[in-house]
């Protein structure tokens, strides 16, 4: 059995964001995939704060000294086979609940542990508005992942405009990536 991890941040649980969530968990179910969901708008996060002089002990130890639910979250993410990344946009990023929890997974991951890395992983971002800020935004989450070693797997954009059809991709995505998981990614980098 393969674990995937799913964790997504929007505060509008049936919104754009919410539906590509559950489009890409429907084209992972299967009796060989074991997903476990984690809404960040729901957990307990606070925003780093840059202690020891910018470095802290995540820099000696891997460990954040905060105490609330990001540790147990990056043990989830730890032992997942694959990681899927969803966000709404915000002025061109991921959401405020999404950064809070990716600085610290950055700082911890990216400086000493190392966990997360060669772990091949998907990004979307999901904008409402115009949808000119997905880009910018799967951009930041690639440069935070590339930090941390991460493979990205896929980039999928979905706004309000390619809404309809960008659902039936990520079904088929969750797929061929519950697919890649076990029969191997076909990728060179």
């Amino acid at each position: 059995m393969k674990k995937v991890a799913l964790i997504w941040s929007s505060p509008n649980k049936d919104g754009l964001t919410a539906s590509a969530k559950e489009s890409m968990i429907s084209g992972l179910t299967s009796d060989d995939i074991e997903i476990t969901e984690i809404h960040l708008n729901e957990k307990k996060i606070e925003h780093c704060r840059a202690c020891g002089n910018g470095w802290g002990t995540c820099n000696k130890t891997g460990n954040c000294v905060i105490k609330d639910d990001f540790s147990d979250i990056y043990d989830i993410l730890i032992e997942a086979d694959g990681i899927i990344f969803v966000s709404a946009v915000y002025w061109s990023d991921m959401t405020e609940c999404f950064k809070a929890f990716f600085d610290r997974l950055r700082r911890c991951d990216a400086t000493k542990n190392h966990l997360l890395a060669d772990k091949r992983c998907i990004i979307v971002a999901c904008a409402g508005g115009t949808g000119r800020g997905t880009l910018e935004c799967m951009t930041q989450f690639e440069r935070g992942l590339t930090h941390m070693g991460m493979r990205v797997y896929d980039r999928i954009p979905v706004v309000r405009f390619n809404r309809d059809y960008m659902l039936e991709a990520l079904h088929k995505a969750g797929e061929c990536y519950a697919d890649a998981l076990y029969n191997g990614f076909d990728m060179y980098y």
